[in-house]
């Protein structure tokens, strides 16, 4: 850990805040999702982190399924060419639906996830993400809950990765800026 440690150039969210509003979230999820048995979609890889907290904080029933999704590779910017690696198996139709997601920057990949998911008439379709890059949004898109708001830094951590690493993190850090240029 400490050489993942010594990439970051300073911790915007350590543990225990991350905990504290995760636990929110899923109390806030719990209380406009009661029974109503909601899809959680989470869209892995980078979500599965966020799902695993939130579901164990979330008190009603629920089901969970996974999307795979890639438009950046091993890059920090994404293609804007959204590829579906790996789609739900759950019948979403007329099922209120959550999309669980790592990060909202471009909002591109996210809307292009939404507008496959509404094909499959769901009832309701609502956003989760565990932070939102609203300063590098390039499509509207309204994130109906959120852990935290970034700035336009290139962040790990928390199921957050650059190149597959850091994923593992317990905090979101701003990545120093040698690693990936």
């Amino acid at each position: 850990m400490d050489k993942l440690n010594k990439d970051i150039n300073r911790v915007l969210y350590d543990q225990s805040r991350i905990e504290a509003r995760v636990r929110e979230l899923g109390a806030e999820l719990s209380k406009d999702f009661l029974d109503k048995n909601p899809v959680l979609v989470c869209i892995l890889r980078g979500g599965v982190v966020f799902l695993s907290d939130l579901m164990r904080y979330m008190t009603i029933p629920l089901e969970i399924d996974f999307m795979s999704v890639s438009s950046y590779g091993d890059s920090t910017v994404s293609s804007g060419i959204v590829q579906i690696r790996k789609d739900i198996d759950i019948d979403v139709t007329n099922r209120h639906v959550i999309v669980i997601e790592d990060i909202v920057d471009s909002g591109l990949s996210l809307q292009y996830i939404i507008d496959f998911l509404e094909k499959r008439n769901p009832k309701t379709t609502s956003i989760c993400a565990f932070l939102d890059k609203t300063s590098a949004r390039k499509v509207p898109i309204k994130i109906d809950y959120f852990g935290f708001e970034v700035e336009n830094d290139f962040v790990v951590g928390y199921g957050l990765d650059f190149a597959n690493k850091y994923r593992n993190l317990p905090y979101i850090g701003i990545l120093k800026e040698e690693i990936y240029k």
